[in-house]
């Protein structure tokens, strides 16, 4: 048990939505791992906070609440303190989700930065297929439960696989179907009968 806790202080995580400590600073909320795991000096700490804070163009904001913030402030924030540890894997849930394309962008070329500055490892787990695909080096994509394809991104991208085309390509045809089953043909709702305005039944 104790090998599995030293493990897990290796591994950094930022939670979908950011998961900050709403009750706490900007400051307070990187500190609290290295608070947490450690047993650094205060002084040090305070230093590799505002560290990591700067890394993210956040320095500045050190003070604020999560409510003081926007939406990508909060996410750079959480982006800060999943790398706190320096840890050798980075999870992310959905780390893009409901960001503005200048937000986005930020926060996925951040995450491609730290990955190789750390020489970590990183899972970026999103439905945000564009984006990710502009900084990680290898894709696997789940389909009812089961691993559907994997490869590296330039093979995922040029794959002739119907489901991974239209997937990575977000088409609106293909073997996930836009219609949802049904037994009874639809008739059209613009077709009436001759003299009369009434819709035709299904």
């Amino acid at each position: 048990m104790t090998e599995l806790y030293a493990l897990r202080r290796k591994i950094g995580m930022m939670f979908q939505m950011g998961g900050l400590f709403s009750d706490m600073t900007m400051f307070e909320n990187i500190a609290f791992p290295l608070r947490e795991h450690t047993k650094l000096p205060e002084e040090l700490i305070h230093d590799l906070v505002l560290m990591k804070l700067h890394a993210v163009g956040l320095r500045g904001a050190r003070k604020l609440s999560p409510g003081e913030l926007s939406g990508g402030m909060a996410r750079r924030v959480a982006l800060a303190r999943a790398i706190a540890m320096d840890p050798m894997l980075i999870m992310y849930d959905e780390p893009f989700a409901g960001l503005d394309p200048i937000s986005l962008n930020v926060i996925g070329n951040l995450i491609r930065q730290f990955n190789d500055a750390l020489g970590a490892s990183s899972i970026i787990v999103t439905y945000d297929i564009a984006e990710s695909l502009k900084v990680v080096d290898y894709v696997y994509i789940l389909a009812d439960g089961v691993v559907h394809a994997e490869g590296l991104t330039a093979e995922i991208q040029s794959s002739k696989d119907p489901f991974v085309h239209q997937f990575i390509h977000a088409l609106p045809h293909g073997p996930v179907a836009f219609h949802y089953p049904t037994d009874k043909p639809y008739l059209g709702a613009l077709h009436t009968r001759i003299g009369d305005n009434t819709p035709a039944s299904e």
